[in-house]
Parts: structure tokens; C-alpha cells; sequence
């Protein structure tokens, strides 16, 4: 089966083409370093199956960082190479294009975000490239497909090409004569989001312009998930799914184990979605209508930063902040992913160069950056008995975040690593892309996370049931009762939240706490342990001590945080 690499810089939209070739499902983002592995899928090509594989961005031959020592090694594993190029960045590009040609492989070049080219004032000459660089051109944008059957159409019957290698100087050299034969520049007035761009990185406007983007986005995600749960997902529930659930209920009144489990409770004489906690009830209640919808709003919100190009100038403008954490900037993009899911912020740590980068992002990522999951459940538990609760829990996370990262950023030996990071221009986000990426990303939600929501709530109910629960909660009552002010109850919740932190939240609701005990309950749940699945990634990227290392200062952080609030407030 025949090979074929997509290779080109980072952010040239490799993975949109990618998508476009082999319908693989892949989220693509306006922000460099979005494919840190490579990523196969297969076509059919003239009635032949090949494989297609998007390999990470890279500058040059010479890698420079992990992910372009990934795409080096695999340009010895392909039989045809699709050079993706930025058409808006020709002489850049073309670096490597001629490095690609000196490799005696069968190359195509794909002249992507070609629709940006006339947006910009630019002219390429496309045959007089292919001319020039003796090898098939074709002009494509990956978001509409445009081109993309071209490609794929000049695939076939290619030979190989074989340039001699020639000094980095003679290179650009001839990138310079290139460039004066193929493309013309004509003259234009810069647009308002070009002047954005500017304003974006600056220290003054830019923080402005930050605070302003942080502030729209999260009453963006509350105003859309609250419309979605009011007005939509709770009537369905109360009006359809209740007598469905009530009729049921009756029906399996006298098998005391089996209604636990699938009803739950009867609270006063009925079913109440957020305290009964059965498997039709708050099972089904919690990830579908407490959740679903906030998720769904972050990760809209969340997309169209993505492609409008918004994340890498967030992360140069936050840089000097991040140093003061033994980070760079680029790793304020894991933190945010990591809002979403902290799976995506964990798969990101990858980015990062050194291991002890790695270590305080990660420790940093677990600790203090809920996920948007989680952060729906204590907006929704908290925020309809005090909005001031809900500013302590994040002031407290916020805090967390700076005074860890400060400290091991002066106990751990090494310095962080300069920003090295290209910033995409501004472009207008493709709708299409967005709702395939919002789609994408909600669809794996609802697979992930309705399984371990009613796992978790079994779980929980059989332990209630046969006594196990509260034989844990004999055992750790001192820490329960004596430091953190809580119900011997809410082991039931610790236990889960390595499952799925949003369900251990949720579970403190039916529990009946004071507004003290539900916050501080809640700031203990988002320090104490990552989820199983970002457990997992960590423990990969990080290896079994560090993983240990960091596991030991989230539970001392959760113990002393848990309570110190629980002196305090």
C-alpha cells in the first residue's frame, strides 16, 4: 500500500487536507503546534487504497523541537509527498518545498488558503511555479475542498524528482529569483483585522482586547447554555422524559434494589432529577441537561477563536506571565484547551520541550483548570444560591494557579524555554469548519461521558446500598469532618471524581450542604485528582515518578486549600 505524507510548515492546513483526502474526522485550528503526532487515514485513488498520513508541521530537514523530529523521521517512510504550502507565505514555504525536492521522492505542492490570496493583494503565477520548481502545482483551500480532487488527479503516473542539495545561501538565493518570477503584490489598504492584529499583541490595547474576548466569552457560553437548558432540554425533560420515569417508577416500586438503581429516591413522594440520583434520573439529567448545553456553547466559543486566529496573540500577550510560572506562552493555548477538556490541555503538554516544563503545565493543568464539564455543574450548584460563591471557587483555583506555578518555577533546577511561535493572521472562520468541529468535539462528549455518568451513579448506589460507601467514610472522616468541614457522605463523591470530576460535583448537590460545605466541596474536587482519562495521558507524557511527584502535591494542595477555606469562610 502505497504512502502519502502531507508535509509543509506548521498551521499551512495540512490537516484540513487531510480531512478532505481521507474523510478522517480531525479538528483544524488557526493556531500552530494543533497536530503534535501524525495521523493516518486511507483513501482510494484510482481505484487503489492508499494510505494518508498528516505528519506534524515543520520548518526545515533540520527539526528543531520534538513534533518536527516526528515529521523528519517519517519522510523516509513515504512513497509520494504532498508539500502543503501557505500561498500567503510563498518565500517562507518554499525552504522547505526545496528541501522536500532534494529527497528523490514523487512531490506534489498544494498551494493552500489560496482564497486568502486575493484578500491580501497577492498574485501567483501557478504555472510558472510548477515550471520553476518542476514538479505539479495545484491551488487549493482545504476548509471548501477546492483543488482538493486535483491532488489527488496529479497522483497519478508522478515520477520522482531529484534536485542536488545546495547551501542554505545558494537555497534562498534561489527562493529570492523564484519569488520575482511567480508573484506580484498589489498595493492596498490594511483592513480592519489586519489593524486588529496589531492591537492584539500590544501590551496596553492587547490586554484590553484580552480581558474584553475572556469576558464576551464566558457570558457568551452562559448565555447560550442557559437558553438551551431553559428553554429547550428542561421542558423536554419535565413534560416527555418525567412520566415516562414516574409511570416506571410505580411499576418497579416493590423491587427496593432494582428502583434504587434505575429511580433512585423519591424526594417528597416524587421524582426530582437533580437529587433522585438513578440511572433515569439524575443519570441521564446531568451530563444531558446540566451539561451538554455549557459544553456545547464553550467549545462554539472556542472554535471560532480557534480559526479566527485569536489563540496564538493570546499566548504572545501572556507570555511574560507564563515565565514567571517556568513557562513560556504557548503553553496559556494547553491551559485554555484545557477548559474545554483537560484531556486536550494534558495532550498538548507534548508541546512543550523540556521535562520540567512539562511537569509544572501538567501539575498546573490538574490543579487549578477545571473543565468546562465541571465548571457547568459548580456554575449551575452554586450559582442559583450565591454568585459570590462561585467567584470564591475560581478566585481560589486563579490563586492556586500563580502561587504553585511560581514555586515550582523556584524549585525546580532549569529555565524555561524562549516563545518560539508563528502567529497566524486574522481570518474569518469558515461556518462549516466550526460546526464540524463543534459536532465532532459534542458528539465524543455524549459517547465519553453519558457511559461514566451512569457507571458513576451505579457505582455509587451500589455501594450505598451494600454499606461500602460509608465504610469508606468511617476511614477517612477525620480528614472528612476535622479539616475539610464536610459530610462523611461526600467520600461518595471523591471516589467518583476519578471517573468524571462533573458527575462528583453533581453528586454534592442531593447531599444537602451548606453553602460553605457545597464550596468548599467543590474547590477540593477541582484540586484533588485529574479524571481517569487525563490521568492516563499525564502518566504517559510525564512517566511513572513525576506522575507520582505531581499526584503528591495535588493532594497536599487539596488537603491544606480544603481547609484553610474551611477556617476562613
Amino acid at each position: 500500500m502505497k504512502k502519502i505524507l502531507l508535509v509543509g510548515n506548521p498551521n499551512v492546513g495540512k490537516s484540513a487536507i487531510f480531512s478532505r483526502l481521507t474523510g478522517v474526522r480531525v479538528v483544524i485550528s488557526n493556531f500552530p503546534g494543533s497536530t503534535v503526532e501524525y495521523t493516518k487515514g486511507r483513501s482510494k485513488i484510482f481505484g487503489d487504497v492508499v494510505e494518508v498520513i498528516d505528519i506534524p508541521g515543520t520548518y526545515s530537514s533540520n527539526p528543531n523541537c520534538c513534533a518536527e523530529e516526528v515529521a523528519v523521521k517519517m519522510l523516509d517512510q513515504g512513497d509520494i509527498i504532498v508539500n502543503v504550502v501557505d500561498a500567503t507565505n510563498l518565500e517562507r514555504n518554499l525552504y522547505l518545498t526545496l528541501e522536500l525536492l532534494t529527497r528523490g521522492l514523487p512531490v506534489i505542492v498544494a498551494l493552500n488558503i489560496w482564497d486568502e490570496t486575493k484578500h491580501r493583494g497577492i498574485s501567483i503565477d501557478v504555472k510558472k511555479l510548477e515550471e520553476l520548481l518542476g514538479v505539479p502545482v495545484v491551488s487549493t483551500c482545504g476548509l471548501t475542498g477546492e483543488g482538493i480532487r486535483e491532488v489527488a488527479l496529479k497522483m497519478k503516473n508522478l515520477k520522482p524528482v531529484k534536485r542536488s542539495d545546495i547551501s542554505d545561501e545558494e537555497r534562498w538565493v534561489e527562493i529570492g529569483n523564484i519569488i520575482k518570477e511567480v508573484q506580484r503584490l498589489h498595493h492596498r489598504h490594511h483592513t480592519f483585522l489586519e489593524l486588529l492584529e496589531g492591537w492584539s499583541i500590544r501590551p496596553i490595547s492587547g490586554f484590553i482586547i484580552g480581558a474584553f474576548v475572556m469576558v464576551v466569552s464566558f457570558f457568551l457560553v452562559r448565555f447560550i447554555g442557559e437558553s438551551i437548558i431553559n428553554h429547550l432540554l428542561d421542558p423536554l425533560f419535565n413534560n416527555y422524559w418525567l412520566p415516562v420515569v414516574s409511570s416506571l417508577s410505580s411499576i418497579i416500586s416493590k423491587f427496593g434494589f432494582l428502583h434504587y438503581i434505575i429511580i433512585g429516591k423519591l424526594i417528597n413522594g416524587g421524582i426530582d432529577f437533580g437529587l433522585s440520583f438513578g440511572l433515569l434520573t439524575t443519570g441521564l439529567y446531568v451530563p444531558i441537561v446540566m451539561v451538554a448545553p455549557y459544553i456545547l456553547s464553550f467549545y462554539f466559543v472556542l472554535g471560532l477563536m480557534e480559526d479566527f486566529g485569536y489563540l496564538p496573540r493570546f499566548a504572545v500577550l501572556v507570555d511574560n506571565v507564563m515565565h514567571k510560572l517556568g513557562l513560556h506562552g504557548y503553553a496559556a493555548v494547553g491551559m485554555i484547551l484545557g477548559l474545554g477538556c483537560n484531556v486536550a490541555g494534558a495532550l498538548s503538554v507534548r508541546l512543550l520541550e523540556s521535562r520540567r516544563e512539562k511537569f509544572i503545565a501538567s501539575t498546573l493543568l490538574s490543579i487549578a483548570v477545571p473543565c468546562m464539564a465541571q465548571i457547568a455543574v459548580i456554575v449551575g450548584l452554586l450559582g442559583a444560591r450565591s454568585n459570590k460563591a462561585v467567584m470564591i471557587v475560581f478566585s481560589t483555583l486563579l490563586l492556586l494557579w500563580f502561587i504553585i506555578g511560581y514555586i515550582l518555577n523556584k524549585v525546580l533546577k532549569g529555565e524555561s524555554i524562549p516563545l518560539m511561535l508563528e502567529i497566524p493572521p486574522y481570518r474569518r472562520p469558515h461556518f462549516g469548519a466550526v460546526v464540524k468541529k463543534l459536532w465532532m468535539r459534542i458528539s465524543g462528549f455524549f459517547l465519553t461521558a453519558i457511559p461514566y455518568v451512569l457507571l458513576g451513579v451505579f457505582l455509587v448506589n451500589v455501594s450505598y446500598f451494600f454499606g461500602v460507601i460509608d465504610f469508606f467514610a468511617r476511614i477517612f472522616s477525620p480528614v472528612l469532618k476535622n479539616i475539610w468541614g464536610l459530610p462523611s457522605e461526600a467520600i461518595s463523591a471523591l471516589l467518583v471524581g476519578f471517573i468524571r470530576k462533573d458527575v462528583a460535583v453533581g453528586m454534592l448537590g442531593p447531599m444537602g450542604l451548606t453553602l460553605k460545605q457545597l464550596t468548599v466541596g467543590c474547590v477540593i474536587l477541582a484540586i484533588y485528582f485529574p479524571c481517569f482519562a487525563t490521568f492516563m495521558v499525564l502518566f504517559r507524557e510525564l512517566g511513572f515518578k513525576d506522575m507520582l511527584k505531581a499526584a503528591a502535591i495535588m493532594i497536599f494542595v487539596a488537603i491544606t486549600v480544603g481547609g484553610t477555606l474551611n477556617l476562613i469562610l
